[in-house]
């Protein structure tokens, strides 16, 4: 379980603030010491990731936040940092101080987790440091003010630790992701062929995580796979005794792929396929279709979730600027974001070019698509726009709407 990629756990983040004992529960859940703890408020700067596994629920990431009562100018930067850990929760945790006496800032951020569907456990801490019942008051007088279910214990004596994962199970999304990347559009048994190029972009020594997902993905489906380089295509389709079902490549060879594949044969894209998983492939699609309204001179987001190293010949920062450039007639400029980086200001592009996201969770795409909604930016991938540069947008993603 430890393998399962970051993207795909269920994102726990725990809010709450300063010296409220954020950092005691996650050690108290995992039994680990993850980060540092001191009675000192602001211990936590930048948010700690901790992977798990939580049965039944199974695979899951801790996320331990700053306070976010920080104050100063490095206290606002971390307080930003642990707001953006938002867009990516599946499920918070906010944590209260009973010795506060004061739930005014919890409320303020409950109204941010509410306004983004955020499903939330409260979490009254500190109890072994109350006087008898007095925890009891504490929960009873919080489900007044906040209409979520609240859990009572001491990290610190590890009190309750149990009844609060009960709560986590309970009350954690089943819909967090799709089931399938890719099985609901093939029949049992089916044939597919998947288009790997082994370029300078490719990694040494393995195949990069979405062609290994689409592939775990096909063979817990039963189908029958056959991986092959651009270069070998031909050769492949020739040696074959039936037609593929389906063929996924690389959204880079889409022309090339797209010659020799015959069109009675279904054709897509892992990057694709992985929007589609994450996000709304509808909305990415639509968005492709603005590139032709692209002028000289616009402004151009490209979003890689990930970071790199960039090599020639990189897909973010030479060949899609120079493809879009090319059907606008004349440069764009271009702005590359790449992990956490994606701006909160969207106003003024004219599109925004979003990677597949397998590496960030689909809170974190989806929050994406809804900035760029909001601001009234059409949105598009990799492989949508790739496939509408090529002509071939209706073909592949055509068994996917």
């Amino acid at each position: 379980m430890q393998d399962t990629p970051k993207a795909n756990r269920l994102h726990i983040a725990v809010f709450g603030r300063r010296n409220a004992g954020k950092s005691s529960l996650i050690i108290a859940i995992t039994g680990q010491s993850l980060a540092l703890v001191s009675p000192v408020a602001g211990t936590t700067t930048d948010p700690v990731y901790k992977a798990m596994e939580l049965l039944p629920l199974g695979p899951v990431m801790l996320i331990d936040t700053a306070g976010l009562d920080d104050e100063g100018e490095i206290g606002r930067l971390r307080t930003e940092k642990s707001i953006k850990v938002m867009d990516s929760a599946d499920l918070a945790l906010l944590v209260f101080d009973p010795l506060s006496g004061d739930a005014s800032m919890e409320e303020l951020w409950f109204g941010d987790l509410k306004a983004k569907n955020i499903p939330t456990i409260g979490v009254i801490n500190k109890i072994d440091m109350l006087g008898q019942g007095h925890g009891i008051d504490a929960e009873a007088r919080l489900k007044e003010s906040f209409d979520i279910p609240f859990v009572s214990v001491s990290a610190k004596e590890k009190s309750n630790i149990d009844g609060l994962l009960e709560a986590i199970i309970q009350y954690a999304p089943t819909d967090f992701e799709r089931s399938t990347i890719v099985g609901d559009i093939i029949g049992e048994k089916a044939l597919v062929l998947l288009v790997a190029p082994q370029d300078i972009q490719a990694p040494k020594g393995r195949l990069i995580l979405p062609q290994v997902q689409v592939m775990r993905d096909l063979l817990d489906h039963n189908a029958q796979i056959m991986t092959v380089k651009d270069s070998e295509l031909k050769n492949a389709l020739e040696s074959l005794s039936r037609k593929p079902d389906l063929v996924i490549t690389d959204s880079q060879v889409f022309k090339k792929v797209n010659e020799i594949i015959p069109e009675d044969i279904p054709l897509t894209s892992f990057s694709i396929l992985m929007s589609r998983y994450k996000g709304d492939l509808g909305m990415l699609v639509e968005g492709a279709r603005a590139i032709d309204h692209l002028e000289p001179g616009d402004k151009v987001l490209i979003s890689e979730a990930c970071t790199h190293h960039a090599l020639k010949n990189d897909i973010a920062r030479e060949k899609i600027p120079a493809w879009l450039s090319a059907r606008a007639g004349g440069p764009l400029e271009i702005k590359v974001a790449s992990g956490g980086d994606f701006p909160d200001d969207l106003s003024s592009y004219k599109l925004i070019v979003h990677c597949g996201s397998c590496m960030i969770n689909g809170r974190q795409f989806m929050s994406r698509l809804y900035k760029a909604k909001a601001a009234g930016v059409p949105i598009t991938n990799f492989g949508t726009a790739i496939a509408h540069l090529n002509g071939i947008l209706e073909r592949v993603t055509e068994m996917l709407l």
